[in-house]
């Protein structure tokens, strides 16, 4: 059974937009303020790829018409021009500020999903089960839904990709569901009947009509999207913290737990817990498993200080690990490493922890941006005002906008050029 629901004081959403005289500065330029006091930071030993050490200093642009113009004449090969648009983007993200800020909640942001076809709309959930949905591109009042409070934390949220009127949100209230944004149920797929057990994760496929939830004790169920149960079973030992359908294989499903695997399921050859594809063994808990948006490649988050990028070719081997500070606490909502839906890029927040191999004194909070190749660091964000951890951090799907979850703060990150012509 479910918690009861307790009453609480409604809070009014709080936005902030940026003033524009104002300019945030990048990392680089914070250095004395944050008293550095070394001038790079050490690679890991670790590490399977060279070069992590610190952002890579990037080549002037290359004019991606000549590339396109190359291109067409049959002189640049394809991959070519997707590295020259690569670097375009990375150049501008030089220029990324904060854009909007907002504080609605009561309780920490625990879940974000971006509108599929609205660039400017994001969905956040809440610990305390509070769901926002917020047009950040016009000033009218966000859509506000109030949840139950403590024990009502939504553990993910995803748009209905048949109905974006509509989403689906699993939570620790023990109940996976349907319902819209003006806060009626539509369907229940998966409840418990008990407070001891809860989802903790979610995924949609809109060409299979496939909806799959994951439990706290090991437990993953698929249904269809008329609510049908097609399969309860429990494929892990303990917590299945995140689930990914493959995005161009909708029968290839990814599971990650805290009993420090990562499993690849084949659905229609699903028997039970031991007929998975692959298991990939972490050193430690894992946050998540997130398919790139071809499909090709996996990667994963652990509680501690790896993120690590699984290929197609070989899925029982990792092509490369990234060192990065990102531990496990018990009030902050868990660290997830995701990738650019354009370009083989991974966005990421950092925890910094002394205890990390290449700690410097005074290090910042940054968002950091690597290369999903070479697992190189390009880029890092920071904004002196905001300079919390940021546990999540999506582009929305034209890449363009990155929405980050800190703390009780939602912020919004664009091109410090577009922000002043809105």
């Amino acid at each position: 059974m479910a918690p009861k629901k307790r009453p609480e004081t409604q809070k009014t959403s709080e936005i902030v937009l940026r003033p524009r005289n104002k300019r945030s500065r990048s990392p680089l330029e914070l250095e004395p303020e944050a008293k550095k006091l070394c001038p790079s930071r050490r690679c890991d030993s670790d590490c399977l790829w060279v070069g992590l050490a610190g952002p890579q200093i990037l080549p002037p642009c290359r004019s991606i018409v000549r590339t396109l113009h190359q291109h067409k004449l049959g002189r640049a090969s394809w991959p070519s021009v997707q590295q020259g648009l690569q670097q375009s983007f990375l150049h501008t993200l030089d220029s990324y500020r904060i854009l909007q800020k907002a504080a609605p909640f009561d309780r920490r942001a625990t879940s974000l999903a971006w509108h599929p076809t609205h660039p400017s709309t994001v969905a956040v959930g809440s610990k305390g089960g509070d769901i926002m949905l917020w047009n950040f591109g016009i000033k009218d009042k966000p859509t506000f839904i109030k949840g139950i409070g403590a024990g009502g934390s939504i553990t993910g949220l995803k748009f209905n990709p048949l109905n974006t009127n509509q989403f689906y949100a699993s939570s620790m209230e023990g109940t996976t569901r349907l319902q819209d944004f003006k806060g009626n149920i539509l369907r229940v797929f998966a409840s418990s009947d008990t407070i001891n057990i809860w989802f903790c994760s979610l995924d949609v496929s809109a060409s299979s009509r496939m909806v799959v939830t994951g439990d706290n004790v090991g437990n993953v169920i698929l249904l269809n999207m008329d609510g049908k149960e097609l399969w309860n079973l429990r494929m892990h030992k303990k917590k299945v913290t995140h689930v990914a359908l493959n995005p161009c294989c909708d029968w290839f499903l990814a599971t990650a737990s805290v009993d420090q695997t990562v499993k690849i399921w084949d659905l229609r050859q699903v028997r039970g817990k031991a007929s998975f594809l692959y298991s990939l063994p972490h050193r430690h808990p894992v946050n998540a498993a997130c398919f790139s948006p071809d499909g090709a490649r996996l990667l994963t988050t652990d509680q501690k200080s790896e993120i690590r990028v699984y290929s197609a070719s070989q899925w029982d081997c990792p092509l490369g690990l990234i060192p990065h500070p990102h531990r496990h606490f018990q009030h902050l909502t868990p660290i997830k490493a995701a990738w650019h839906p354009r370009y083989n890029l991974i966005v990421v927040g950092r925890y910094p922890d002394p205890n990390f191999k290449s700690c410097t004194p005074y290090e910042l909070r940054t968002i950091d941006v690597f290369d999903g190749n070479s697992g190189k660091m390009m880029c890092q964000l920071y904004d002196p005002e905001s300079s919390g951890i940021s546990s999540l951090n999506e582009f929305n799907p034209m890449g363009d906008t990155l929405a980050s979850a800190m703390g009780y703060h939602i912020l919004i990150w664009s091109q410090e050029e577009a922000r002043t012509r809105k």
